[in-house]
């Protein structure tokens, strides 16, 4: 059975129900992750579970140090990662308490964040036009259903840097580019995800309706985090059957991509660079 990852986003720092087996503290080539890795088994399944804020969300999206994060999981064999998250609704059907399994993402980040582990000597150049694993979403998509909730399939996650939240002008233009959703964390895991050969998909949960709603203004801090507290009883039982429908899965889309994604003459590639990203790239070294 495949290793699954779960990224737990704000309101689910740790996941019920799981055996474990170990809490295992990493410091990488990257430097150090969000938390201890969390492994154990859920329902036979071989899982890794990491807080992505850290325990008591001490770490904001833009100081993440999310290389740290996917190396982790890779060093811990992971073949596929679910990220949970918490978003604001950019479309009147997408309401809070809503989830959302996006097909989709846009960037509008602003270059802070080490997105890549290819560079200083090494290039890569991975296919992104889905951004999202197709057999992952469908396991989602599935359990959400199975689970009760109301779960919607395909949107577009714009994923700005945060830590503040939009302006009301930033929000209604996103709806004019037909954007879906809005968040601050899921583009760096997703691109690092794929570097990784790591299926990786979004559990989007969602709490508000951001600041373009006209009803933004009765939207209170307390009606955001009781909407939040919710949607992670639901995040849990979705999880709770999506889990053993990828634990099951044999193979996933993101493995070997790599293969004809590094460009870099082999010869000329860093010998500490070879090194560093072994984990990654050894088997297309020999």
């Amino acid at each position: 059975m495949a290793k699954v990852g779960i990224i737990g986003g704000s309101g689910l720092y740790q996941l019920d129900g799981i055996e474990i087996l170990d809490e295992r503290s990493m410091f990488t080539p990257f430097g150090q992750p969000s938390c201890n890795f969390v492994v154990g088994r859920f329902q036979g399944v071989d899982v890794v579970f990491l807080p992505r804020h850290g325990k008591g969300h001490r770490i904001s999206p833009s100081e993440i140090n999310y290389r740290a994060n996917i190396w982790g999981m890779k060093k811990l064999g992971v073949s596929a990662i679910i990220a949970v998250s918490a978003v604001g609704s950019l479309k009147e059907a997408f309401e809070p308490q809503h989830f959302v399994v996006p097909d989709q993402l846009f960037d509008r980040t602003k270059g802070k964040r080490a997105d890549t582990f290819f560079e200083d000597g090494i290039v890569g150049h991975i296919p992104f036009a889905d951004p999202f694993s197709p057999e992952v979403r469908a396991a989602l998509l599935k359990a959400g259903r199975e689970a009760g909730c109301v779960i919607h399939d395909g949107g577009t996650y714009v994923n700005i840097e945060g830590p503040q939240f939009s302006t009301k002008a930033e929000s209604n233009l996103y709806r004019t580019w037909d954007m879906s959703i809005i968040g601050m964390t899921n583009l760096t895991e997703a691109k690092l995800a794929r570097e990784a050969e790591i299926s990786y998909a979004t559990l989007a949960a969602v709490t508000d309706y951001d600041c373009w709603h006209p009803s933004h203004d009765s939207v209170t801090v307390e009606m955001i985090i009781e909407n939040l507290n919710k949607n992670v009883i639901n995040a849990r039982k979705i999880l709770e059957r999506a889990i053993p429908l990828i634990g099951a899965m044999e193979e996933f889309s993101a493995a070997g991509v790599l293969k004809f994604s590094l460009v870099t003459d082999r010869s000329l590639i860093p010998d500490d660079k070879k090194k560093l990203l072994e984990i990654f790239i050894g088997q297309y070294l020999k």
